[in-house]
C-alpha cells in the first residue's frame, strides 16, 4: 500500500474518530514517556557514568522546556494553525526521543530532553485545541472523557512499562519506543485533522511569549531547587523575585497588545477563575498522588514493587473509569456540579488516607478508591470546562492555559506537599531526638531527606553501629507515617477549600457550565 493511500482522506465518521485517537494518542505518548523515564533514571546514571545529581536534569531539562513553551505553543497554534502545530510538535518530540535513545553522554541526553519538552508543549497545546474545536455540545463531554481515560491509562501504565522496558531492553528503549508511536500519530493527524486557526490573530506576540516563558522558567526552577535544597536559599528567593518581575512585565506588555497571547480579560470572568482553580487543585491534590502513593505504600505496607503496583489498583481503576462517569453525569449535572463533586471526593479520599495511614491497608485502600474517583471525574472535566469558557477561535490559547495550570498545579503539589512531608518528618525527629542513640553525630537534616526518599538504611551504614540501626529505622518509619499523614491532611484541606471556591465562582458566572 502506498503512502498516498495511507494518508488518503477517510469518511467523515472515521475522520472524527481518528481525530480523537490522534489527539488522545499524543497526550498518551507524553504522559507515558514522563513516567517511563522516571523509572529509568538509576539505569541511566549507571550507563552514562553520571552522578545522580546530574541525572536529575534528565527530568528538569524536560520540565523547564515544557512549562516555558506551553503558552507560546498555544499562541503558535492559534496563529499558524492547530494541525500544523500538532504535526511539528509530534515531529520534534519523536526526533528528540530518537536523539535521547542514541545519546552517549549525559549532555546529549539532556539536550534531547529539552527538545522533547518543546515538542511536548507544541503537541499537547495543539491536541487540546483541536479536540475543543472539533467536538461541540454533548460530543465534547464524551471526547474529553476519552482523553481523560487515555491520560489515566498512561499515568498508571507508565511505571510498569518503564520497569519492563528498562529491565528487558535497556533504558534507551524508554525513548526509542516513541519513534514508531510518533510516526503513526503523525500520519493519523495528517489525514484526519482539519486545519483551524484564529483568523484575527494577525501576528505572533513574540515579546509576550518570551516574557511568559522566562517567568515560568524562573518559577519552575525556583520550585525545583527549593524542593531539593530548601526554599530559604538566596538563589531560590532571587528566582522567585525574577519570576514575579518578569510576570509583571508580561502583564504590562499584554495590556498594550491589540491581540495578546493571553487575553487578560479572562481573569475578570469568575467562571474562568473557578475552572482554573479547579485545575490547579486537581493537579496538586489528586494527580500528584501518582508519585506519592507508590512511595507511601512501598515504605509502609509492601517492600516488593510488584505488590505495590497491585496495591495501587483501588486508586488506578476509578482514575480510569472516572472520566466515563463524568461524561454520563454531564447529561444531568452542570460542569460546575461535576467539578465540585470531584473536589469533594478528593478531599474525602485524602482525609481518609491521612487518618488511616498508621492503620491497616484496607482503610487506606478505601481512601484511595474515593480519591481515584474524584481524580477521574476531574481529569477530563477540568479540561472540558476550561475550553468552554474561552471563545472557540482562541482554542489554542485556552489549551495552553489549561495545560499550564495543570502542570503548575502538579509542580506545586510535588514541591509544596513534599516540603510538608519533610517538615512533618523533621518535627517527629525533633521530638524523638533524645531517644535516638548517637543523634548528635548524625546530620538530622540529611537523615530526614533520606527518610522521605526511602534510603535511610543504606545512608546510615557505617555512620552508627549496626545494633543501633533498628531503633533509627523504627523511628524513621513512624516519622514517615506522621509526615505522610500531614501531607494528605493538607491535600484534603486544599481540595475542600477549592471545592467551595469553585462552587462560588462558577455560580457567579452568567454562563451555564
Amino acid at each position: 500500500m502506498s503512502l498516498t493511500n495511507i494518508i488518503a482522506a477517510p469518511s467523515e465518521k472515521q475522520r472524527r474518530y481518528e481525530v480523537l485517537v490522534a489527539t488522545s494518542g499524543v497526550s498518551f505518548m507524553i504522559m507515558l514517556d514522563a513516567n517511563i523515564v522516571a523509572v529509568s533514571l538509576p539505569s541511566i546514571a549507571g550507563s552514562l557514568h553520571s552522578a545522580f545529581s546530574g541525572v536529575e536534569w534528565v527530568v528538569s531539562a524536560y520540565i523547564l522546556a515544557f512549562v516555558a513553551c506551553l503558552m507560546p505553543a498555544g499562541a503558535i497554534a492559534d496563529r499558524f494553525g492547530r494541525k500544523k502545530s500538532l504535526q511539528w510538535g509530534v515531529a520534534i518530540f519523536t526526533l528528540a526521543s530518537v536523539l535521547c535513545g542514541l545519546s552517549e553522554t549525559i549532555m546529549q541526553l539532556n539536550i534531547g530532553r529539552a527538545l522533547q519538552g518543546i515538542g511536548a508543549a507544541l503537541q499537547l497545546s495543539s491536541a487540546l485545541a483541536v479536540l475543543g474545536h472539533e467536538f461541540q455540545g454533548s460530543e465534547r463531554a464524551k471526547a474529553f472523557a476519552t482523553w481523560g481515560v487515555v491520560i489515566g491509562v498512561a499515568a498508571t501504565a507508565g511505571p510498569i512499562v518503564g520497569g519492563v522496558i528498562t529491565a528487558g531492553l535497556g533504558w534507551q528503549w524508554a525513548f526509542l519506543i516513541n519513534a514508531p508511536i510518533g510516526a503513526a500519530l503523525f500520519i493519523l493527524a495528517t489525514r484526519s485533522v482539519i486545519e483551524s486557526r484564529d483568523r484575527l490573530h494577525a501576528r505572533l506576540d513574540i515579546g509576550g511569549a518570551v516574557l511568559f516563558a522566562a517567568a515560568l522558567a524562573c518559577f519552575a526552577t525556583a520550585l525545583i531547587d527549593g524542593g531539593n535544597q530548601g526554599f530559604n536559599l538566596l538563589s531560590v528567593k532571587m528566582l522567585f523575585l525574577a519570576g514575579a518581575l518578569l510576570m509583571m512585565a508580561f502583564i504590562y506588555a499584554e495590556r498594550r497588545q491589540k491581540r495578546p497571547m493571553v487575553d487578560l480579560r479572562l481573569f475578570r470572568n469568575p467562571a474562568f477563575i473557578g475552572c482554573s482553580l479547579a485545575m490547579l487543585a486537581f493537579a496538586s491534590t489528586c494527580y500528584v498522588m501518582t508519585t506519592y502513593l507508590p512511595v507511601f505504600l512501598q515504605g509502609t505496607f509492601f517492600s516488593n514493587p510488584g505488590k505495590t503496583g497491585l496495591a495501587l489498583l483501588p486508586f488506578s481503576i476509578p482514575l480510569l473509569a472516572g472520566p466515563w462517569f463524568a461524561a454520563r453525569l454531564s447529561q444531568r449535572f452542570s460542569g460546575r456540579g461535576i467539578l465540585v463533586i470531584g473536589l469533594l471526593l478528593a478531599a474525602a479520599g485524602n482525609a481518609d488516607i491521612a487518618w488511616a495511614a498508621a492503620g491497616s491497608y484496607l482503610f487506606v485502600a478505601i481512601g484511595m478508591f474515593i480519591l481515584g474517583m474524584g481524580a477521574g471525574l476531574l481529569n477530563g472535566e477540568t479540561a472540558r470546562v476550561s475550553m468552554q469558557v474561552v471563545p472557540l477561535e482562541r482554542a489554542g490559547m485556552a489549551s495552553g492555559l489549561a495545560s499550564t495550570f495543570r502542570f503548575v498545579g502538579l509542580l506545586i503539589g510535588l514541591t509544596g506537599l513534599g516540603a510538608v512531608l519533610t517538615a512533618g518528618i523533621s518535627r517527629f525527629f525533633a521530638l524523638k531526638r533524645l531517644n535516638l542513640p548517637l543523634a548528635d553525630t548524625v546530620n538530622l537534616r540529611d537523615a530526614v531527606h533520606h527518610v522521605a526518599t526511602g534510603q535511610l538504611q543504606s545512608w546510615l551504614a557505617g555512620k552508627i553501629p549496626s545494633a543501633d540501626t533498628a531503633l533509627w529505622l523504627q523511628t524513621a518509619h513512624q516519622g514517615f507515617i506522621f509526615g505522610f499523614s500531614l501531607l494528605m491532611g493538607c491535600a484534603a484541606v486544599i481540595a475542600a477549600l477549592s471545592a467551595l471556591a469553585t462552587f462560588i465562582l462558577l455560580g457567579r458566572s452568567s454562563q451555564r457550565l
